[in-house]
């Protein structure tokens, strides 16, 4: 076992709307933590708020509309989770999107843009945000979802895997700051990053019978992943790449 525990506390999850968010929403309840999610489409985050409510009665499950293309809202966010249940430990990061090309020489620039401002600002906001409050945790974890592409890139996928990766590298600088201020006695806290090659959940299979989605990754399997982030010492997931796919 781990430094942490999820029975009673209080984790933050960043894109909480999507499929990824819904199953992680419901893999925390079903732990024992108090999840507070955000999202930036409100029906979207009712509704997994409403799913993780429903399959776990009893379990404190809530829902914020947060701007974490804004550095202030995202501190205000991280305050108010603190100020309202006293901890935080823990913000799984969860907001993702994709843009790719046929080629290399046909990458769109504004591809990157877009990217830009979703995989690697989002990182950099939530990550300031709530770094102070998880160092004062005792099973403080900031949890990155990846993919192998940051490790090694394809041709069309330039943007995608350049932000990547420097969300990977912002994280682990992160690490690197929980690191030190452990000093000899090793981190209490720690940065995390889950990798994937790609995701799948129920509604891909229906709508795909046939495809065989060979290496991908279930929400339901990386929501267990994330939530075994605290099961684990701190010194032993900071600063690494935990691979849910083969290693490319």
């Amino acid at each position: 076992m781990g430094n942490g525990t999820l029975d009673g506390a209080v984790v933050a999850v960043a894109g909480a709307g999507g499929p990824a968010g819904r199953a992680a929403l419901l893999r925390l309840a079903e732990a024992g933590a108090t999840v507070v999610g955000s999202d930036n489409d409100p029906q979207r985050l009712a509704e997994a708020v409403d799913a993780a409510r429903s399959a776990h009665g009893g379990a404190t499950v809530t829902g914020e509309t947060v701007d974490l293309l804004d550095p202030a809202a995202a501190r205000d966010w991280a305050g108010r989770i603190e100020k309202d249940h006293g901890r935080v430990d823990g913000l799984v990061h969860l907001v993702g999107g994709w843009r790719g090309s046929a080629s290399f020489t046909a990458t769109d620039l504004a591809d990157w843009d877009l990217l830009e401002k979703l995989l690697v600002r989002t990182v950099q906001h939530t990550s300031l945000a709530f770094h102070e409050a998880l160092q004062r945790s005792d099973r403080g974890r900031y949890v990155l979802i990846s993919a192998a592409g940051a490790t090694r890139p394809t041709a069309g996928n330039a943007a995608y895997s350049a932000a990547k990766a420097a969300a990977e590298a912002w994280t682990l600088a992160l690490a690197d700051h929980f690191r030190k201020a452990g000093g000899e006695q090793g981190p209490t806290s720690a940065a995390a990053i889950l990798v994937v090659k790609a995701l799948v959940h129920d509604a891909m299979r229906a709508e795909r019978p046939n495809a065989k989605f060979a290496g991908f990754t279930d929400v339901k399997d990386l929501a267990e992943a994330v939530a075994g982030v605290w099961q684990k010492p701190a010194a032993e997931v900071n600063g690494n790449r935990l691979w849910l796919t083969e290693k490319p």
